[in-house]
């Protein structure tokens, strides 16, 4: 696995959000990303039209908080039913999941390359997380991916221990 520092500026994201517990990821929250990727359409201001954005907050108990969102343009008007979240600008270690390859191992790899490196997760200020090594997770899913075997990058926010 190769890791990459970088720093992303803040960006406007619209989409739909998913809250659940871990149990009822399948099917709710993949029906959720697909009716996002169905109404694609609908935001004609999009950044990178090919990339679908996943961003997971876990501040509830066995479950986690989910965005499935596009990257916008400020002049994108929030269609009925959809949402707008705000991205601030952050430092991430950025990491890819492939195609075959097993998620848990992944983010296992993620974690242990986080406690051995001079970073920590990021935590908002305020927030209770449940999540104690991985609290928040942004997932980039490129619109052609296979969606029972994806590939993807990971971004997680990061601060200097």
């Amino acid at each position: 696995m190769s890791y990459e520092i970088i720093t992303l500026p803040a960006y406007r994201t619209v989409g739909l959000k998913w809250e659940g517990t871990f149990s009822e990821i399948v099917p709710n929250l993949k029906n959720v990303i697909q009716q996002v990727e169905d109404r694609a359409d609908e935001l004609e201001k999009k950044v990178n039209p090919n990339v679908q954005l996943g961003l997971s907050y876990h501040v509830i108990e066995n479950g986690f908080v989910h965005y499935a969102v596009y990257e916008v343009s400020e002049e994108q008007e929030i269609p009925e039913g959809m949402i707008e979240i705000w991205v601030p600008e952050w430092t991430y270690v950025k990491t890819t999941h492939n195609k075959g390859e097993d998620v848990q191992k992944t983010y296992t790899d993620l974690h242990q390359w986080l406690f051995d490196s001079d970073y920590t997760a990021f935590r908002e200020a305020g927030v209770d997380y449940y999540d104690p090594y991985i609290p928040i997770k942004h997932e980039h899913y490129p619109v052609d991916r296979d969606p029972n075997d994806p590939h993807f990058n990971i971004y997680i926010p990061i601060v200097k221990k």
